[in-house]
């Protein structure tokens, strides 16, 4: 689910964790309790970034490329070696007969595997961050129980309850 606008976050900080929902289903003919668990995550969306190349971080050689080509590809020094400083990231294009071409692909290829490595590191900080929140789903990772036959909701971590029929039109207030 995706919640969005303002006071967003501040609307759902305290709901990570186990969720207990108890309920007495209307097919139920005994009145038993059923129990169901969720486990709820709360993460920031990753904005869309540009990754920005800054000249004075790039080491950039030019050789001869490699393969058929003839004279041309022998004489020229067309092949474009660029390497990103901070992050050790290497990039050769060999593929345009022209220099200029090959230095505008390589940056443009650079540009692509530096967005890919920071993507890779804001989804392990990501999935960390949601087996932080989560735990395993056992018992004691619980943080809310919801008992819809007692109309209660109790918030394991505050030890606040409320009414379980304001609790799900939206007023989380009194949990806070």
């Amino acid at each position: 689910m995706r919640v969005t606008g303002r006071g967003a976050a501040r609307a759902f900080c305290h709901e990570a964790g186990g969720h207990r929902f108890q309920r007495v289903p209307p097919n139920e003919k005994r009145g038993r309790v059923h129990t169901s668990t969720v486990t709820v995550a709360v993460l920031e969306q990753p904005s869309e970034h540009d990754v920005h190349l800054d000249e004075r971080d790039l080491d950039e050689k030019f050789t001869r490329g490699s393969g058929p080509g003839g004279q041309h590809r022998n004489k020229t020094d067309t092949c474009v070696v660029l390497t990103h400083r901070p992050t050790g990231i290497r990039v050769r294009v060999d593929g345009g007969r022209s220099q200029p071409i090959n230095r505008q692909t390589a940056r443009e290829v650079l540009r692509a595997r530096l967005k890919e490595a920071g993507d890779a590191h804001l989804t392990r900080e990501r999935n960390a961050s949601r087996r932080r929140q989560v735990g395993c789903g056992a018992r004691g990772d619980k943080v809310r129980t919801i008992a819809i036959q007692r109309d209660t909701v109790t918030d394991h971590v505050t030890g606040k309850s409320m009414k379980a029929r304001a609790y799900l039109r939206g007023n989380l207030r009194p949990l806070w």
